[in-house]
């Protein structure tokens, strides 16, 4: 037993192996300081906004590479204090951070020979050090530019002080390991430090660290400079961190000049289309402007292709119903996402059973892990498939996708995997034979929970009881049917055999999920259908996917829409994920009273097909007043839901993820869903749907829709209680429609 806090009463317990739910453990909370994030393909950075990071001491902060954190602690002195902050700032499109600091006072008992005169006292504000912090390919960049403002010239010394713990991101996260590997630090030459460590899986990981100039101090731990200001007003130190993976020898990173060149030259491309939206509310252009720099950040190179990490710090990793999510909500205005998602889930769709994986044929990619837990099999994530969505949302996909872009070569080269993906929700996904999906883990050592909501206590009975499984979630059947439409469609526009017995299961679906799902006394859809058909009889945020999916009976679409909008739902900021007043209701949990946004877009999206106009852009304003109290101007992956109170922002997450793909891209679906836009390609037409706007919006300029080899661009006014659309430019045979 642990020994008890003598100061509170309380006793620390121990935690044992990894919970049922792998649950992040939470001693430091994400929002107690401002973080700094940085993120370049399978590199990513957490900083203070100091630029430093004492990852031992405060959680998530550190550098990582493939799930694993290779520098654990960074610290900057300057005259052997820490400096005092002036500003820190992630620059508009993340591509680096800068940290403009000055000297505290200091007191100078002695000083090398040279140096400023003993006992002298050096004011604050008389240096300036300002950091510029980059990642680059496997290293992590940085400058540091120490200048003099007046003031007698001197010696000072300047220290970084570093530590390399190679912690796997799951012992970040909180699992405790009985063993780990050997790890050494080593000073290579007066210019260069090694940490190296040689895991349990066998695998070497290497942090190589080099300064320029090579410090007067080297020492495996620390680096100290005596930056000499008596004949010249500045010095400059530059510092390069490689991560190194295996035990082959890797080619020199750039220097650092090489490496900023290189960055600045490799522009902004995969989300050029997001930057060109304006709009008359400049506050709203910066938090679409976060959103797609946050994008592009998060999409990234891997060996299947690219793909939008779902965020950071905790999942920056492929995940499919993320990936799928993010698609989805981006596709009217970047469908390219959506061809690289379906993509690299087609290339990496089980194959086979493997049931400490979750995997069954045809079923689709829940999470990838490369670190030394997951190699060893100590979490089971290395390819793990315990996800019911994912694989009716990729068929959802791919049939918006090829609806929105005609791109029948992409749905050919996928139409094997679809047809698997079909043949799980048959066969593997249905065992039971009721029509409706179920989940229920193959192990004890999966996901106890497997739809968005995949928290242990997240799908429970109006009571408090929690569902036994198998469990049918109420959006996974909103998905199954709009798979069945989408299998539909595509095996039609293919000439394959099918697409009549998909559409018919697509209405048998409707009918029965209408026949089970809906609770009149409630007036909305059920949470779930546990193992023995009992409804879940919860009032959830679940319930709108059957908007966004199109499966609720309009008259039905009405009754939840207004709930969804209600004072038991809508925080002033947004959808909660639970309504007040339920048994498990709470504002702080993950998934039981939060605010999600893409939950929100999703849900607004659905409220906008359905004519509900009014409260999509009700949902709307609520986020995009929720990102203005972000410094950053970002939305989080999620906030606690606790009703909007006067003169101040909602109340934060302890351990969201900031940036997290599917929220980023929430504002642009929540946009398209005011606008009403809608792109089919086999009717050449881009249609706008009764655009309504809230209050904060009075124009919107959308960039170049692409529809085949048509061109469009649209600009939108408010006129009165009207919004009138404009064609500024087109190119090309494709019609715009426009409905009031």
């Amino acid at each position: 037993m642990a020994d008890a806090d003598t100061d509170s009463g309380w006793k620390t317990i121990a935690p044992q192996s990894a919970p049922d739910d792998y649950h992040i453990e939470v001693e430091k909370s994400l929002v107690d300081q401002p973080l700094r994030t940085l993120k370049r393909d399978d590199l990513f950075g957490v900083f203070d906004n100091y630029g430093d990071f004492r990852g031992e001491e405060h959680g998530a902060h550190g550098l990582y590479f493939h799930d694993t954190r290779f520098l654990s602690r960074l610290e900057f002195r300057l005259g052997g204090k820490p400096p005092l902050l002036l500003d820190s700032v992630v620059l508009d499109d993340n591509s680096a951070l800068i940290v403009d600091t000055s000297n505290a006072d200091l007191h100078v008992s002695a000083a090398p020979a040279g140096a400023a005169p003993v006992g002298m006292e050096l004011p604050r504000e008389t240096l300036f050090a300002s950091r510029l912090k980059f990642l680059w390919e496997d290293a992590a960049y940085e400058r540091i530019l120490i200048r003099r403002f007046g003031g007698p010239g001197l010696t000072i010394p300047a220290d970084l002080r570093f530590d390399a713990d190679f912690a796997d991101l799951f012992e970040v996260r909180g699992d405790i390991r009985l063993k780990r590997g050997t790890l050494s630090a080593t000073v290579v030459d007066p210019a260069t430090v090694r940490f190296s460590y040689v895991g349990l899986d066998e695998i070497a990981r290497t942090t190589t660290i080099q300064f320029e100039p090579a410090p007067d101090e080297l020492r495996p731990l620390g680096a100290r400079w005596l930056v000499d200001l008596t004949e010249r007003d500045r010095a400059t130190i530059l510092t390069r961190v490689h991560c190194a993976i295996g035990d082959a020898p890797a080619a020199d990173p750039p220097s650092p000049i090489a490496a900023y060149r290189g960055l600045r030259r490799s522009g902004r491309k995969r989300t050029a289309a997001l930057r060109q939206v304006e709009t008359s509310n400049e506050m709203f252009d910066s938090v679409l402007g976060r959103s797609a720099a946050d994008l592009e950040m998060l999409i990234t190179k891997t060996p299947h292709g690219l793909y939008p990490y779902a965020g950071v710090p905790w999942y920056s990793t492929i995940f499919g119903r993320d990936g799928l999510i993010t698609a989805i909500e981006l596709l009217w205005i970047a469908p390219a996402i959506a061809r690289d998602v379906l993509l690299v889930l087609a290339r990496t769709q089980a194959t086979e059973v493997d049931e400490a994986a979750d995997a069954q044929p045809g079923k689709i990619l829940h999470e990838m892990r490369g670190g030394e837990m997951a190699i060893l099999g100590e979490v089971p994530f290395r390819r793990y498939y315990g996800t019911v969505d994912a694989t009716p949302l990729f068929v959802m996909l791919a049939g918006l996708y090829f609806r929105r872009t005609g791109d029948l070569e992409t749905i050919r080269s996928i139409w094997p995997n679809i047809r698997a993906a079909m043949g799980w929700i048959t066969d593997w996904g249905d065992p039971d034979g009721d029509g409706f999906v179920e989940y229920h883990r193959m192990t004890d050592r999966g996901l106890a929970n497997q739809g968005w909501k995949d928290s242990h206590d997240s799908i429970f009975h109006a009571d408090g009881r929690g569902a036994e499984g198998p469990i049918a979630l109420c959006e996974v059947q909103a998905y199954v049917f709009a798979a069945h439409e989408a299998a539909a469609l595509l095996a039609d526009a293919l000439g394959e055999p099918g697409a009549e017995a998909h559409a018919a299961k697509a209405e048998a679906i409707r009918t029965a999920f209408e026949d089970r799902f809906w609770i009149e006394e409630m007036g909305c859809y059920a949470l779930a259908l546990d193992g023995r058909k009992e409804p879940c009889r919860v009032l959830s945020s679940n319930a709108g996917h059957a908007l966004f999916a199109r499966i609720a009976a309009p008259d039905r679409a009405a009754r939840v829409a207004k709930l969804l909008t209600g004072s038991r739902f809508f925080t002033g900021w947004g959808i909660r994920t639970i309504a007040a007043g339920e048994a498990r209701y709470n504002p702080m949990s993950y998934h039981n009273g939060s605010v999600w946004p893409h939950d929100n877009a999703l849900i607004a999206m659905g409220l906008a097909r359905y004519g509900h106009k009014a409260e999509a852009a009700r949902v709307l304003h609520g986020l995009f007043e929720a990102a203005t109290y972000d410094e950053l101007h970002r939305l989080p992956e999620l906030f606690c839901g606790f009703p909007r109170r006067r003169k101040r922002g909602p109340t934060g997450y302890p351990v969201a993820c900031s940036p997290q793909a599917w929220a980023a891209a929430a504002p642009f679906a929540l946009l398209g869903a005011a606008i009403g836009v809608d792109l089919d390609h086999a009717a050449g037409a881009l249609a706008i749907d009764r655009p309504f706007f809230p209050d904060f919006l009075d124009s919107v300029r959308l960039p170049e829709l692409r529809l085949g080899s048509s061109a469009m661009t649209l600009a939108f006014h408010r006129a009165g209680q009207d919004i009138a659309a404009q064609v500024v430019a087109r190119s090309g045979p494709a019609r715009l429609v426009v409905s009031k």
